[in-house]
This record gives structure tokens, C-alpha cells and sequence, in this order.
């Protein structure tokens, strides 16, 4: 069986949101972090269609997080 695994990094100035707000959507395999400015997610698993898939799901859900979290910056809640 083979392992297919990755790393997915993206700059981020809203990191610190980001990142939280992507780890509740990880699937079995992925761990996402907040670090330095950036968000960092690894993948890993044993098919190859499985991890595409996972890493397209991602790449969605880091796009509406990055819009939504550049939305509230600055905002204070009441």
C-alpha cells in the first residue's frame, strides 16, 4: 500500500483566524496549524483520489475562510 502524503502552505495576514477556522473541516489525515503568518496544513493518505479530493475540499473551504476572517478584522463584538 502506498502513502501519498503533502504539505499545503499559504501566507496568510489573517492567519490567526484562518487556521482555527479550517481545523473543525479536517479530515482523517489532515492537521492544520496557524504559524508565523501562515496557515499550514498536511495530508496524508493511502489513496491517491481520497487526498485530491480532501485537498479540493480544502482549497474551497481556505478561500471562504480567508474572505470571511478579511471581513471581521478590525470589527469589535458587542
Amino acid at each position: 500500500m502506498i502513502e501519498v502524503t503533502g504539505t499545503i502552505t499559504t501566507e496568510s495576514a489573517q492567519s490567526a483566524c484562518v487556521g482555527p477556522s479550517l481545523a473543525p473541516d479536517n479530515l482523517t489525515g489532515m492537521e492544520t496549524r496557524a504559524e508565523d503568518g501562515r496557515v499550514v496544513t498536511a495530508v496524508r493518505g493511502t489513496h491517491l483520489r481520497s487526498v485530491i479530493a480532501s485537498v479540493d475540499d480544502y482549497l474551497m473551504n481556505l478561500a471562504i475562510a480567508e474572505e470571511i476572517c478579511a471581513s471581521v478584522v478590525g470589527r469589535k463584538t458587542v
